[in-house]
């Protein structure tokens, strides 16, 4: 059979490929071609669908910049070959990779799709298949003109497609495993795929993916709570090399009013530091001038992340630190939507 769309499928690791031990009952990564005989149905696809597999595959526990860097690499020297991209990989990091990848891939034309499962392939009730299958159908999906449908990195999970620096794992039991909380889903998937065209990135076709390889990780979080200490909080601020803060606040960008926290907050933005402050809510933005707490903290130097996740901000700032060696210009690309994972 001759195709005429061609989608690359990379298998780092994750629940999609495991099966059960039966002597301790622990899940254990399978070979590839495993998962592949699992899903039969892959070849009624109009579709040609080539792999390329980790290995050994890790557990997305162990994700890391360096793979995050493989994976662009893979992805670049591939690019001009294949139509898009999936991207099978453990659930428990993947808004991390997706949002990092985002960055990375600069002005994508292609669709690059995360997306893994809940129960492994070959369990009767697998989410699996219908995840891979669909991640697939979206990868290779095209306008008349040619060009891609979805040019962007997404996740594909339980009938949705989200964007990926907006999503969140929700759930550890549920097969919706993600929501994108404070952005509408880009295609939902059900008797007919439906693609939201209005809320896709469009890149501009003029100019070329411009990849990067490099991500600095000279970057913290923490999340303040009730009873939060002076003496640790400084500790933080004065870490060896430390760049960047990303402050998880209260309701819409509130912290404790107390005299410590501000100076502190002061001395880590005179030092270089760049901190930003985003809700532990799961939806919702930052409005630092909402209350005076948030005010204070503005004055303090520290800038909002808007409505940012926190799986967002940290590759962001990883992926600017790599990028500019000022401060205030991490600080300027922090205040603006690069890749649209923020509402202004």
């Amino acid at each position: 059979m001759t195709y005429d769309r061609h989608v690359l499928l990379i298998y780092t690791g994750g629940t999609i490929g495991m099966s059960r031990n039966p002597a301790t009952g622990a899940l254990e990564p399978l070979n590839f071609e495993h998962l592949l005989r699992n899903v039969p149905e892959l070849e009624q696809l109009p579709v040609s669908i080539s792999t390329y597999q980790f290995n050994p595959p890790i557990d997305s526990s162990d994700m890391s910049p360096d793979l995050w860097t493989n994976l662009v690499h893979i992805i670049t020297d591939n690019y001009n070959n294949y139509d898009g991209f999936v991207i099978l990989h453990g659930t428990d990091t993947m808004a991390y990779t997706a949002s990092a990848l985002s960055y990375m891939l600069e002005n994508l034309t292609k669709p690059v799709i995360l997306t893994g499962s809940q129960l492994p392939i070959g369990q009767f009730r697998t989410d699996g298949k219908e995840n891979l299958i669909t991640s697939i159908e979206m990868a290779a999906a095209k306008h008349h003109d040619g060009r891609a449908m979805v040019p962007e990195v997404g996740i594909y999970f339980n009938g949705h497609l989200l964007r990926g620096n907006r999503t969140t794992k929700q759930s550890a039991e549920e097969f919706n495993a993600f929501e994108s909380f404070n952005y509408l889903h880009l295609a939902e998937a059900g008797v007919n795929i439906t693609y939201h065209e209005g809320r896709i990135l469009q890149p501009n076709y003029n100019k070329p993916m411009t990849p990067h390889f490099k991500m600095d990780n000279n970057v913290i979080v923490f999340t303040l709570f009730p009873g939060i200490r002076e003496d640790l909080v400084r500790h933080i601020i004065a870490t060896p090399n430390l760049k960047s803060i990303v402050m998880r606040t209260y309701g819409s960008g509130n912290a404790p009013q107390k005299p410590w926290l501000i100076h502190a907050l002061k001395e880590a933005s005179r030092g270089g530091k760049v901190v930003v402050n985003i809700s532990q809510c799961m939806a919702g933005s930052v409005e630092m001038s909402r209350y005076d707490t948030g005010y204070q903290l503005k004055s303090a130097g520290v800038i909002s992340g808007f409505d940012s996740t926190v799986e967002s901000a940290v590759t962001k700032l990883m992926y600017l630190q790599s990028c500019f060696d000022d401060p205030e210009e991490v600080h300027n690309y922090m205040s603006r939507s690069i890749r649209g994972e923020i509402t202004i």
